[in-house]
């Protein structure tokens, strides 16, 4: 992979990484904003039943999306540390050792695997 490619997917990382992390700002102040209660005390408290359940889903969606989020940060930043680390091996499949396509890289910057390699192990996870 050339120097070019590499300043591009370099880019493309940190703007994942950027866009990710706004994500997790905006569910830690939605979190934050469903634990204020009217009168701006700190309540997890409900006045009906309904509230209450309804107040709890949304907490619980909140806290998987940002796992979610979480997770997908990590595999970014391991990316970079790839990418940065040893520029030479970025864009090589860590399983077979061929270049991944250019465009699997650009949907993914993050991927480890090439495209034929990853259906190898998606497979052997479903049996």
């Amino acid at each position: 992979m050339n120097k070019k490619q590499l300043g591009y997917f370099e880019k493309r990382l940190m703007e994942e990484r950027a866009r990710v992390m706004k994500e997790i700002g905006y569910y830690d102040e939605s979190f934050n904003a469903t634990l204020q209660g009217g009168e701006g005390d700190i309540s997890s408290y409900s006045f009906h039943m309904a509230d209450q359940g309804t107040d709890a889903m949304e907490r619980e969606k909140q806290f998987l999306f940002a796992s979610q989020e979480g997770r997908y940060l990590w595999h970014v930043n391991e990316a970079l540390r790839r990418l940065y680390k040893t520029p030479d091996q970025f864009g090589l499949c860590h399983s077979c050792g061929k270049e991944i396509n250019f465009e699997r890289l650009d949907a993914l910057p993050h991927a480890r695997l090439c495209i034929e390699c990853k259906e190898k192990e998606e497979n052997g996870k479903r049996r």
